[in-house]
């Protein structure tokens, strides 16, 4: 599942600047532009994204601080603030908010990355986590503990001697479990999602 990202920015020559980066640093996002505060609202009242990169200098009928205020309300995202302004007043405005990250214009590749890596970063480590955990949720009390024993790097052999059964079961759950998780059932791909995610088992 990708990660929505909101870009306001009321120039679209700097709007679609952001999203090209955007894209060319990170995959996994589904970026909407909004050049308006009107356009915010419509995305605003179908979607809830889980980044919104926000100029605060926006020539509308709100800034972009009071446009965020009007949502941080209601809607649980993470911000970041935009904008050439680099007053005390405007990052106090700002603060007030507690956005992510503060990114003064004029942008370039190093600055853009400098200011979302982290964040998105976290972002798409809490999704990949949730997603895990959904999955994990599909599964049998059987298939988890064997699971577990997959994690812990033993071999079809050794599970099936613990657990009393035949490799042939342990191969056939072990079929059903990729399945589940929606694995590859080549290149060792299930070991690698059980070691990668041995933190979500509970032992």
């Amino acid at each position: 599942m990708s990660l929505k990202v909101l870009i306001v920015e009321d120039e679209m020559i700097i709007a679609r600047f952001i999203e090209y980066q955007l894209h060319s640093l990170y995959t996994g996002l589904e970026l909407h532009i909004a050049l308006t505060v009107d356009e915010v609202d419509q995305y605003m009242e179908q979607n809830t994204p889980d980044l919104v990169l926000c100029d605060i200098q926006l020539n509308d009928r709100l800034d972009g601080i009071e446009l965020m205020e009007k949502y941080t309300a209601t809607k649980h995202f993470s911000l970041i603030f935009i904008t050439s302004y680099q007053s005390k007043g405007s990052i106090d405005r700002a603060a007030a908010l507690c956005p992510e990250n503060y990114i003064i214009k004029p942008l370039g590749e190093n600055r853009l990355y400098a200011g979302t890596h982290m964040v998105i970063q976290r972002l798409q480590q809490q999704k990949d986590k949730n997603q895990a955990v959904e999955k994990l949720k599909t599964l049998t009390p059987a298939e988890l503990n064997i699971l577990k024993l997959i994690a812990l790097r033993h071999t079809t052999k050794y599970i099936a001697e613990s657990l009393f059964l035949s490799p042939y079961t342990i191969k056939n759950t072990r079929h059903r479990i990729c399945r589940k998780l929606d694995l590859n059932e080549e290149n060792n791909a299930l070991l690698s999602w059980a070691i990668e995610h041995q933190h979500l088992l509970k032992f």
